[in-house]
């Protein structure tokens, strides 16, 4: 099956598009721009999730920070096909890993799947797309910045988001945004604790 023919699954749960765009590509690596061909109108939405995924395991958030943080850039500044630079659309993730991922969001994120459906509303206009673009940047942030438990709710907040997003779910969205935003709320908090403490250790230390 070529990408193009994913395009009409408009319907097909989250985690079975991931599978076919797996299987999509035969070869034992998969690019990010080829995802991002293949997922079409879908491919910020797609691409945030896989992004997002793997962040929720230890070690792993850090990776995926920054080509997640250019991605909500550009949907905060109106972006509506993602431009990934040369050197990120040429990342690659292994086709058995993605498979894998496919089939672990099928079974963490198939009663939240069940629930999404076309809603549209204020978070898929224009303005609602720029706030989670900018929300998906702070997350990013979040990521990247070490701290211990800083990493999953925010993260999770997002992927909740994303898949709102794909679908074109004003409701799913919104929920997303606002647990995005407690996510970010404690994750910040935490960070400014121990950037407080080091700052303190400093002094003792001085």
């Amino acid at each position: 099956m070529s990408p193009e023919g994913l395009h009409a699954e408009d319907t097909a749960p989250i985690s079975r598009i991931v599978a076919e765009v797996a299987a999509a590509f035969p070869g034992e690596r998969i690019s990010l721009g080829e995802m991002a061909e293949a997922f079409g109108d879908r491919a910020f939405g797609m691409l945030l999730l896989l992004l997002l995924l793997p962040g929720l395991l230890p070690g792993m958030a850090s990776v995926f920070g920054t080509p997640l943080l250019i991605l909500g850039v550009q949907m905060g500044l109106g972006l509506t096909v993602p431009k990934l630079p040369g050197i990120l659309a040429r990342q690659t993730i292994k086709r058995s890993d993605l498979l894998r991922l496919a089939s672990a969001s099928s079974k963490g994120l198939g009663r939240i799947e069940r629930y999404v459906k076309p809603r549209p509303g204020f978070f898929t206009s224009p303005l609602g797309e720029r706030i989670i673009g900018w929300l998906t940047a702070y997350v990013a942030i979040m990521l990247i910045l070490p701290g211990p438990g800083t990493n999953g709710p925010p993260a999770f907040g997002n992927i909740v988001m994303a898949l709102g997003l794909i679908e074109h779910d004003s409701r799913v969205t919104g929920w997303g945004v606002a647990l995005t935003v407690l996510g970010c709320v404690f994750a910040t908090a935490v960070l400014g604790v121990l950037g407080w403490l080091g700052v303190k250790a400093l002094g003792w230390m001085i």
